[in-house]
């Protein structure tokens, strides 16, 4: 599919500030398959902006705005070639012993993805869900999908039941969320078996044939890694592989790892933030932002 995506964010402060420092991760991958044909980024009041490779190969930009300003514009436009077919192993396939995962800690590639992080503790709760959900599955990619699709049958998906600071513990015991809290949770059950696993944030394009949550918005979901396929997507808001329809823009250990925007700055702390993202298979309309700096990749 070929995916037009637009994100913008605003924040709007009660008095003036200063001395703004930000990093966004808006641009899409070119990667597994999906190809970033055009990134544009305004920044509104105008900043000069610089990009730098991340430690897990995301692409950071990086601005600043010094003089007092009431209102921060952020919008990035996207154009994105996406494939329809998942490069994953076939959903009956047993490729990987559960048992052996145990030797992917031993790995550069792997290693930070099954540790404890800021959002996901391999607590005990954790732990023992896990053992009860792949009870009798020898295979980590079974397992995986198992734990996807407990997740899509057990937790009740409900916008605005938590906030972006929630941990996988948190959302493990009200049993309700976004994506952002069933791909925590899905990651956490997956390290307590030592399957490594990492979260992808990216977008979701909903169709007209589509009922599919989290589209329109920021979207999250898993990788985990099956040996002799690599990184393998599963997304447990709506129990399914990531397919044509998804847009990712990079993955992370968490959330905190690949969060779209994140900054500082000196002045009040009444502020408000709104996000607006459109997905669509055509352009949108312009977004008029006629003296925003801007670069464009």
């Amino acid at each position: 599919m070929r995916l037009h995506v637009t994100h913008r964010t605003r924040f709007t402060y009660a008095e003036p500030v200063k001395d703004s420092f930000n990093e966004v991760r808006l641009k899409p991958t070119s990667s597994g398959g999906q190809t970033c044909e055009s990134f544009h980024l305004r920044i509104l009041p105008p900043a000069n902006v610089s990009e730098y490779i991340d430690l897990y190969r995301n692409c950071v930009h990086l601005f600043d705005v010094s003089r007092a300003h009431r209102e921060l514009s952020i919008t990035a436009t996207s154009i994105v070639d996406t494939r329809d077919t998942p490069a994953s192993p076939e959903l009956d396939a047993t490729p990987a012993p559960l048992s052996g995962m145990g030797a992917c800690a031993r790995t550069e590639l792997c290693h930070d993805f099954l540790q404890s992080s800021a959002y996901v503790e391999t607590s005990p709760e954790l732990w023992r869900l896990a053992l009860d959900i792949v009870q009798g599955i020898p295979d980590a990619w079974q397992a995986s999908l198992a734990i996807m699709r407990h997740i899509h049958r057990e937790f009740r998906y409900q916008p605005d039941s938590t906030h972006v600071n929630t941990r996988a513990t948190d959302a493990l015991l009200t049993r309700t969320g976004v994506c952002q809290d069933f791909t925590h949770v899905m990651i956490g059950l997956c390290r307590a078996l030592k399957i490594p696993a990492r979260y992808v944030s990216g977008y979701l394009y909903n169709g007209p044939a589509d009922q599919l949550k989290g589209a329109q918005a920021s979207h999250a979901w898993v990788e985990v890694y099956i040996p002799t396929f690599g990184w393998c997507g599963l997304d447990p808001t709506n129990n399914q592989r990531p397919d044509g329809r998804y847009v990712k823009i990079g993955a992370g250990r968490d959330y905190s790892d690949v969060s779209p925007t994140r900054g500082t700055y000196r002045g009040t702390t009444e502020r408000t933030m709104t996000v607006d993202v459109l997905v669509s298979t055509s352009a949108p309309a312009a977004i008029s932002d006629a003296t925003s700096a801007s670069v464009s990749a």
